[in-house]
């Protein structure tokens, strides 16, 4: 179902691990991490594709005992959205808005936590284990002997402790 008003969640192509208050969601695709705030994390999960916003709302406000308002819903989707974390990438509620002037109409008065998604880009597997444990004299060709040499790391180190395939 492609209508906005019932947002379904990504599944694919993630590993997902929550833990207390949060969920952790690393994206395969782009090597990037998100870390969903106990209240996006539950509009995540309501993100069904069967569910529609209103509804995600009245399930928030039965969970935290206080009323909560579709456009906290909405903040919260307009950021999983931002994050690639939906199915089907839908408008933004509260585009032209900066996040302060949304968290402005929503009121500031909301009793439930705001919505926060915070992404960081993970290194690159290649990246991760570029660097070598490198020891000796540089001699003639200024090159070190990687001590430890991490799987795919070539037996070669420069200066810099980089792993090089050939002496430089």
């Amino acid at each position: 179902m492609n209508n906005p008003q019932y947002p379904t969640a990504r599944k694919a192509g993630l590993v997902v691990q929550e833990v207390p208050d949060e969920v952790l969601v690393y994206d395969l695709d782009t090597n990037k991490a998100h870390c969903l705030n106990k209240t996006a994390a539950a509009v995540w999960r309501f993100c069904d594709g069967k569910t529609s916003v209103p509804e995600i709302a009245q399930f928030l406000s039965s969970e935290s005992g206080t009323n909560v308002d579709s456009d906290l819903v909405w903040l919260a989707i307009d950021q999983l959205n931002e994050s690639s974390l939906l199915e089907v990438q839908v408008e933004p509620k509260f585009q032209g808005q900066s996040r302060r002037e949304a968290i402005r109409k929503i009121g500031i008065a909301s009793m439930i936590a705001l919505p926060i998604v915070a992404s960081l880009v993970a290194p690159k597997s290649a990246m991760a284990s570029a660097s070598c444990n490198c020891q000796g004299d540089a001699g003639t060709n200024n090159s070190l002997v990687c001590t430890t040499n991490p799987v795919g790391c070539p037996p070669h180190c420069n200066l810099a402790g980089i792993c090089s395939s050939t002496p430089n």
